[in-house]
């Protein structure tokens, strides 16, 4: 490898949703930062097959404060 081009690698810390967690070497932040995941695969309907809505950051709320008036009228 290029001495100088190639970002740090270490280890960091990665906590899923249900509280679980690991260590991993990533490049991610800088050496002993903890990353904390909205999404997993013990989460993701992709994963459990099972659908779920996640309203992370209020995005649902958004979306049916803005489109609330779009639908069929009676």
């Amino acid at each position: 490898m290029k001495s100088g081009i190639h970002p740090e690698y270490h280890e960091i810390t990665v906590v899923m949703t249900d509280g679980t967690q690991f260590s991993t070497r990533s490049c991610y932040g800088k050496a002993g930062d903890t990353l904390r995941l909205d999404i997993d695969p013990k989460s993701h309907p992709a994963w459990t097959g099972q659908h779920r809505i996640m309203d992370t950051g209020g995005q649902v709320a958004k979306f049916n404060k803005r489109f609330a008036g779009l639908g069929m009228k009676k």
